[in-house]
């Protein structure tokens, strides 16, 4: 081990030696991006060192865990930040658009008119009104937003959640990664990681009335005794085709069957799944629809030992009479977003659950012709809040008119490194894609330490 910190110790320092010495200062590529290129022409096989002991020497993280798990909100479509949490209250009327604004308990701060609930607890969130990147189509967004990645044609890169499933696994026995009621795009799906990695879809909202998570209880007519049977008898099927067969979709499948009777067989597990246990007065503070009932879903299985859980809610697409669709949609967020906040803080979790409310990209700082806001990704709007993140706190800024980042632009890469170190996973961490192409967790991102508590 002390080697191996030699080596890296040397081609850390080789790399700048190299560029600010040989190559005029400047940056050409070769050495960039410390050791990782070394090891991708082969430099340490010269060494008698394979890159798969470098890579399981990397996969000892030992950054702190700030959050032990991680709600992430997407709200598809492109949610307007002028609408929501970065109104432009002195802005023209035709940048203003038809909503007004209300002051938060944070001094000089606004949020919507339509966020009387979030703009109560803002001293407990921070929110980011400088994020940004270049991506106007919704699937192209939806990529950056979910794997912290730009789309390419040569890679599929896993989402947040497969990652997070790789790296940290399960526990308690629950899904490490759960998508409530499903899987929003495939873009939340495990790319080049194996099919294991996947998130586990409810495929039913519990807002719906008879609400109820599919096969989490024995079919009829099998008592644990038989369900025993089964599994041994299963195992024993499987270990004779993993004997001769490596394929990927076959060990996914091993590893399915073997989450889903841990699942089955604690009562522990399948007891977060069930919402109607809460308090119906809770149920009611969160709110009796799509928004509030998944959120305290949400809550309950970070509680249990998801480590992940992707909530998506509403549409926010809003080309046409944006005032309508922003009051159709935005109150019942506002309600279960807020008790979330504070029902996580209630119960001594907010601190160690890293809470995320995303979107695909913001929407045009000037309202159109058909009284509603087009595509726009150049600056929009998250929220972030606990495991680790500051509260109280509004970092960066739009200009005037919220067309630009005014000052203190958040990229994709650098929320993503952000998010992952919080949850004690080395942002720099590389990975294999099938053909054995190591590839990092996020690529040229840093932490963005203003956001930390």
């Amino acid at each position: 081990e002390v080697f191996y910190n030699v080596i890296y110790y040397l081609l850390n320092n080789m790399s700048s030696t190299f560029n600010s010495n040989w190559c005029g200062g400047k940056d050409h590529g070769f050495f960039n991006q410390n050791r990782r290129n070394f090891l991708s022409v082969g430099f340490l096989s010269t060494l008698g060192i394979s890159l798969n002991e470098v890579l399981a020497l990397e996969s000892k993280s030992t950054l702190p865990v700030k959050a032990k798990s991680v709600i992430n909100i997407f709200l598809p479509g492109g949610m307007a930040h002028q609408e929501s949490w970065d109104p432009k209250i002195y802005a023209p009327i035709e940048y203003r658009g038809p909503l007004g604004s209300i002051p938060t308990v944070i001094p000089g701060v606004h949020f919507s008119e339509n966020m009387p609930m979030t703009a109560k607890i803002a001293d407990k969130i921070t929110v980011v009104r400088s994020m940004t990147h270049g991506e106007a189509a919704h699937e192209r967004g939806t990529h950056n937003m979910m794997t912290g990645y730009k789309p390419s044609p040569a890679v599929t890169y896993p989402s947040f959640g497969s990652v997070v499933s790789h790296e940290l696994g399960v526990r308690n026995n629950i899904p490490p990664y759960i998508l409530i009621p499903s899987l929003p795009t495939e873009f939340a799906g495990t790319g080049y990681l194996s099919k294991m990695y996947s998130g586990f879809s409810l495929n039913a909202d519990p807002a719906q009335a008879g609400y109820k998570v599919q096969d989490l209880s024995f079919p009829a007519g099998v008592d644990s005794k038989r369900f025993t049977t089964r599994k041994s008898m299963l195992e024993t099927v499987n270990d004779h085709f993993s004997s001769v067969n490596s394929d990927d979709r076959l060990n996914a499948s091993d590893s399915f069957y073997q989450k889903a009777y841990n699942l089955i067989g604690s009562n522990s597990a399948k007891a977060a799944f069930d919402i109607e246990t809460e308090p119906s007065a809770l149920r009611d503070i969160y709110g009796r629809n799509a928004a509030g009932q998944r959120l305290l879903l949400a809550r309950r299985l970070v509680e249990a030992g998801t480590r992940f859980v992707t909530v998506t809610y509403g549409g926010w697409d809003m080309h046409d009479n944006i005032a309508s669709g922003i009051k159709n949609q935005l109150p019942n967020f506002d309600q279960a977003y807020a008790a979330l906040i504070k029902d996580l803080e209630q119960r001594g979790m907010l601190d160690e659950t890293l809470v995320m409310v995303t979107s695909e990209f913001g929407r045009t700082p000037k309202i159109n012709a058909t009284a509603g806001r087009d595509h726009w990704p150049s600056v929009y709007s998250i929220a972030l809040a606990g495991g680790g993140i500051k509260k109280g706190y509004v970092h960066g800024s739009s200009d005037s008119v919220g067309a630009q980042p005014d000052n203190d632009p958040l990229t994709v890469e650098n929320l993503s490194a952000t998010v992952y170190s919080l949850m004690g996973i080395d942002p720099d961490k590389r990975l294999m894609t099938p053909d054995a192409r190591p590839v990092s967790i996020v690529y040229n991102g840093h932490v963005e330490k203003d956001l930390l508590s």
